[in-house]
């Protein structure tokens, strides 16, 4: 049966809409597109704010492209709207949700960063079915140049490395040229003294040098591989590093109208075109990528393909394997002790699996806790003492390949209550929490404190648990032979909420 769905995006320089046929998450077709211009990124990045002129010309493309779905007959659950990152900085954003709700009708669901990578990965791998192979066995990085962001993901031999969400964007780089009176050649040095510092960083998780295949997605990335590249799919072309560093320093001679009427693109796309593909440039400069490959994916592919992905596929085993991959990428960017938090780990999911009746949880409840436990101890990497504080400031401000902020904000909570006084709301930081926020973490801290207890001495000594529950009783059985006494006294400290929230009394046999 074919389901019809439609995707709307608010983005820096335009709102664009796409409509799809849709089998399923591998059999859909867009069967019609359009995009018209808007200057939100320039009010946002100029003024923090959408000027009230903008926020009417949204309504009208809002308002259009409404009629232009009703024409389809799609249904509301079958239409998605999402904003990024100029109307995710805006000071009045809840303000012009306000308004287009009121006013058309669409709520419009803004996602961060994070989320943007996780979209955008998923559209990736889609497209690279053909090349999922080369992806596997060579160091990668997939980067969108934005007009208010750039999205990074580094792999090491297809496993996630880091993921960066970074305030790079053609418009913010103009903005910021324009307030200094500079010229191009302030904007390339600017760009170069930028890439580099970022460079150094982005060295410390995977060598640069050792990067050989660049993944590059967004409509000017797609202009330059059409004119100068070969085309290898429908969806994908490769085009030589040499070539690309040509086409680059072309445009840069060109006015604006020479390339409206050269690619046949509009005012916006012609500002915006020389600043995102010298970036891409500076950036791919740094890397030993001889070639680059363009792909015709975006944010709306991702959509589509994640929600109608059946529970368990290869793509969500291989989605949830890169989280872990990058929660783990932090582990050691800390110095944790892995075979200890690995440990937890275990031990926490085994002790969640059977509980999940009763733990009353239907989402990624069991992820999260995944991630909590091999990062429980990150703060001792700051100092050992209260090292749990540590924790919550470390992951809080720290990104993790396919979670939320507000995932990362439980996670981190998760992580400062695995140790010492349980939680209350007398902590302002947990009190602000959702109520069902507040649960979610005392249920979830209360697994990853029994978990590290029976690690207390960090040499992975109980193996092998068996865990029964009878009479109000939760008793962990193990038939190894050695001196638990650190393991009972850790009990007897952190099995307080645990009992509290789920009323079984621990008991290790």
């Amino acid at each position: 049966m074919t389901t019809q769905e439609a995707v709307i995006e608010i983005g820096s320089t335009g709102i664009r809409l796409s409509i799809a046929d849709v089998q399923d998450s591998e059999n859909w077709t867009f069967i019609d597109h359009a995009e018209l211009p808007i200057a939100l990124g320039w009010d946002v990045f100029t003024t923090g704010l959408v000027s009230r002129e903008t926020l009417l010309q949204c309504l009208q493309i809002l308002s259009r492209f409404k009629e232009q779905i009703s024409t389809y007959e799609i249904p509301a659950e079958h239409i998605t709207i999402i904003a990024t990152s100029a109307l995710r900085e805006a000071i009045n954003r809840d303000t012009v949700l306000d308004r287009i709700l009121i006013k058309t009708g669409l709520a419009v669901k803004i996602i961060d960063g994070l989320e943007e990578n996780r979209l955008m990965y998923i559209a990736v791998l889609h497209g690279l079915k053909d090349q999922i192979s080369r992806f596997k066995t060579q160091n990668s990085v997939i980067i969108d140049v934005g007009g208010g962001s750039t999205e990074m993901m580094l792999f090491n031999k297809g496993e996630m490395v880091a993921v960066h969400s970074l305030r790079l964007g053609t418009i913010i780089i103009e903005q910021h040229i324009k307030s200094m009176m500079g010229s191009q050649k302030d904007i390339r040095r600017f760009l170069e003294e930028y890439i580099n510092n970022m460079g150094v960083n982005l060295n410390k998780e995977l060598a640069l040098s050792e990067i050989n295949q660049i993944i590059a997605i967004g409509q000017e990335a797609r202009l330059a591989a059409q004119i100068a590249g070969k085309q290898i799919s429908d969806n994908c072309w490769t085009i030589n590093r040499n070539k690309f560093a040509s086409f680059v320093e072309n445009i840069q001679k060109y006015t604006e109208e020479e390339k409206i009427a050269k690619f046949k693109i509009s005012y916006a796309e012609a500002q915006a075109l020389n600043i995102n593909l010298l970036t891409y440039k500076l950036f791919i400069n740094q890397t030993g990528a001889e070639d680059i490959i363009v792909l015709r994916s975006s944010l709306h592919e991702g959509i589509i393909i994640s929600k109608y992905s059946v529970p368990n596929t290869e793509l969500q085993e291989n989605f949830f394997s890169q989280v872990v991959a990058s929660a783990l990428n932090l582990c050691r960017k800390y110095s944790v002790d892995e075979a200890h938090a690995t440990y937890v780990r275990s031990l926490a999911l085994k002790i969640y699996d059977a509980m999940k009746e009763e733990l009353g949880f239907t989402g990624r409840e069991r992820l999260l806790l995944e991630i909590a436990a091999l990062l429980h101890d990150v703060g001792s990497f700051i100092r050992t003492s209260n090292h749990e504080l540590h924790s919550l400031y470390i992951i809080a401000n720290s990104e993790i390949f396919g979670l939320s902020k507000e995932e990362m904000t439980i996670v981190s909570h998760v992580a400062r209550y695995h140790k010492g006084a349980p939680p209350t709301t007398a902590d302002p930081k947990f009190h602000a929490l959702s109520p069902k926020d507040r649960i979610t973490v005392q249920k979830l801290a209360a697994i990853v404190r029994i978990a590290d207890a029976f690690d207390r001495s960090h040499k992975q000594k109980i193996k092998n648990l068996k865990i029964q529950f009878h009479n109000e009783n939760m008793y962990l059985t193990t038939k190894d032979i050695h001196d638990k006494t650190l393991e009972r006294n850790a009990l007897a400290e952190k099995a307080d909420l645990f009992q509290n929230i789920f009323g079984y009394k621990v008991i290790l046999n």
